[in-house]
């Protein structure tokens, strides 16, 4: 979705709506395709004091496999998107706040799949306290607990016969 931004960066015009959905179904996310049923995107582009701003809450389901044990699952993810449109960046300035506008017109599309990306985590967990596979037995130690003898570190050999011997 391509907006037309040139009467506001111009600093006249009426507010521009955004109330949108995007099909990401091709969006790959490590080696699979987590965005199943679309993005969802509603805000607006509007200009005070001369300054044109992009304010927006994106909402979207992730389907994933979670790092640590492997499962499947769903979480629903929103993030709030607040940024500075311009026509051009003086002195070469890098800045995320800042999104630069080329001939007046805002892809929104490219827009949403970077900041995407930006905001997925680095590790995917099916929840914040997964305790993950047992390296030994493979069991997810979510649901069942296993017993495997708990595995030392070799270096720490030594240490541990000092205190076997007591």
């Amino acid at each position: 979705m391509k907006i037309d931004l040139t009467n506001l960066l111009n600093g006249g015009g009426d507010a521009v709506s955004v109330d949108c959905s995007f099909d990401f179904s091709d969006f790959v996310y490590g080696v699979y395709n987590p965005i199943q049923n679309g993005v969802f995107v509603k805000g607006s582009v509007y200009e005070k004091a001369g300054i044109v701003y992009l304010d927006a809450k994106v909402s979207f389901e992730f389907f994933g496999v979670c790092d640590r044990c492997a499962d499947d699952f769903k979480k629903e993810y929103s993030f709030d998107l607040l940024r500075i449109l311009v026509q051009e960046l003086a002195n070469d300035s890098d800045s995320d706040d800042y999104i630069v506008v080329k001939n007046g017109t805002l892809d929104l599309d490219e827009l949403i799949k970077e900041e995407i990306e930006l905001f997925l985590p680095a590790k995917i967990l099916c929840r914040d306290d997964c305790k993950g596979i047992c390296p030994t037995c493979g069991k997810n130690l979510n649901y069942e607990k296993c017993t495997c003898k708990k595995q030392t570190d070799p270096r720490m050999a030594a240490l541990l016969q000092l205190l076997d011997e007591d």
